[in-house]
């Protein structure tokens, strides 16, 4: 604690954003390049270093908070950088992507705003790559025994990774064209630039780490004759089957699914299009579902030149404190959040029917119409009650020629045969069913991150990957791992 009275003199200050009018115009990260080094030391000075810090059970990771603040509000990059990397193997992606429910739980946060968690971890990440901290860590001995982890998301990057570095022979299969899973296709060039992802699993295939992309694990190879290849089999595939909205209307053209939409924004980033196959530019836009893959589409439509959009929240607006009734310290609480898309959208004023951040709350849609040649028009919504009733009286409708579907995932998708083929035991939600040990039904076969868990966030989906590849490496070897294992698969977030 280098400043014992830092939490009282200095206020949060968090990673100022670029100015809107600037970086609506590309898609480049949101945040002002080099923002936080001129902030970070005095924002990790707030850090109290609790006796008991919360912030230590609100993160499945279990990292080190308060030690790497400490190190940080002293400058020492490099002893900060391995506290970080000691529970976290990518922590570039969770200081940009994850909602930092740590800060939900900085006992700061009981009577002030937190400590800017999130932004010293992204700091330390920044830094330990700038300075050359984190060289690859390739394995002083190999096994003899092979995994094959099935998706190249963060669970499997993070199970991958640990299995390599104890020296079992690592090969991962990814559908798509590139590695990286969501973390590739469906998070925004914004939100995260990919060179983040690019350096990180250049580090794993020095480590030894073996990719094969392009690869449909149950159709280009057969998950029976995958089951026999390698000694052990992680499925990290991710919930990949979305939720649909069955309503009148939905045969319409003009409508499709978020994860239809953000891949081809991304892929014009990579270079793969000139232009979106998908584009939102000139039209008009209504996305449905109010969580963070919304908010994603609602910022690249913004970007791709769309004349209006709107986003649609089907629960009613929370309010700006924490409720201490329902959701008590430290607990993560559902309190309004401005992303840096809504900002976007408010400041331009591209939803003028929606409040001032393009949000429509509490707001269910019960039809879609369209024009003689079949493609949506409009998209009919009503208000609800908290129980999301429809409220009589309340029906309007607002102009749309693209609808976005953001309603969430169910599961693991069955349409490549990989469940089929291997046999695999789901549970009532549609999830794969596994015991304590990570362990599928099939002997040799582990299953981890979303496509068990159900649909979860990045830091969760990290935990992950590092406890399977601790349960798989036990049974690879008989004896009790050295890997850690931070939760376990049936842990869940903090909730009264």
């Amino acid at each position: 604690m280098a400043d014992p009275k830092g939490f009282m003199t200095t206020p949060r200050q968090e990673w100022p954003r670029r100015p809107i009018e600037e970086r609506v115009r590309d898609w480049r990260e949101v945040y002002v390049p080099g923002g936080l080094p001129p902030i970070i030391a005095k924002q990790a000075d707030r850090c109290m270093n609790c006796g008991v810090p919360f912030c230590h059970q609100a993160c499945p990771l279990g990292n080190l908070i308060p030690d790497w603040n400490d190190l940080v509000s002293r400058e020492d990059w490099r002893a900060a950088s391995d506290r970080l990397h000691a529970t976290n193997n990518f922590p570039e992606f969770t200081g940009r992507l994850c909602p930092a429910p740590c800060e939900a739980g900085c006992v700061l946060a009981i009577n002030q705003p937190a400590v800017t968690i999130k932004n010293v971890e992204c700091a330390i990440a920044d830094r330990a790559w700038e300075e050359g901290f984190v060289p690859p860590q390739p394995p002083e001995w190999l096994s003899g025994r092979s995994v094959a982890v099935i998706g190249s998301g963060p669970t499997g990057l993070a199970a991958a990774q640990q299995l390599t570095r104890a020296g079992h022979t690592v090969v991962v299969y990814e559908r798509d064209d590139r590695l990286g899973g969501l973390m590739r296709y469906g998070i925004p060039e914004f939100k995260m630039e990919k060179h983040h992802l690019e350096r990180r699993l250049e580090q794993m295939r020095a480590e030894g780490t073996k990719f094969r992309t392009s690869v449909v694990v149950g159709q280009d190879v057969g998950a029976a004759e995958l089951r026999t290849r390698h000694d052990a089999v992680v499925i990290a595939t991710g919930a990949t089957a979305w939720r649909e909205l069955p309503v009148p209307g939905r045969e319409l053209s003009g409508i499709h699914q978020a994860m239809e939409y953000l891949p081809a924004a991304n892929r014009v980033c990579e270079g793969d299009f000139e232009d979106s196959p998908l584009s939102a530019a000139g039209r008009h836009v209504v996305i449905i579902g109010g969580g963070d893959t919304g908010a994603d589409c609602l910022g690249t439509a913004i970007r791709q030149g769309a004349a209006s959009v709107t986003q649609l929240d089907i629960y009613p607006q929370p309010g700006t404190e924490r409720d201490e009734e329902t959701e008590p310290w430290p607990t993560y609480p559902k309190v309004y959040r401005l992303s840096p898309a809504h900002e976007e959208a408010g400041a331009l004023r591209m939803a003028p029917a929606a409040d001032a951040d393009a949000r429509l709350f509490a707001a269910s849609t019960f039809r879609f119409t369209g024009d003689a040649e079949g493609r949506v028009r409009e998209v009919h919504l009503m208000e609800v009650d908290a129980q999301r009733r429809p409220l009589p009286g309340t029906e309007r409708a607002l102009r749309a020629d693209l609808v976005l579907l953001a309603l969430g995932f169910s599961g693991p998708s069955q349409e490549d045969g990989l469940i089929a083929q291997l046999g695999l035991e789901l549970t009532p939600r549609g999830t794969l069913a596994r015991d304590r040990s990570f362990a599928t039904n099939v002997p040799g076969v582990f299953a981890a991150g979303d496509a068990a868990r159900g649909q979860s966030l990045i830091v969760w989906a990290i935990a992950e990957g590092r406890a399977v590849a601790a349960a798989v490496d036990h049974y690879l070897t008989g004896a009790p791992s050295r890997l850690p294992s931070p939760i376990g698969p049936d842990d869940r977030p903090l909730r009264v």
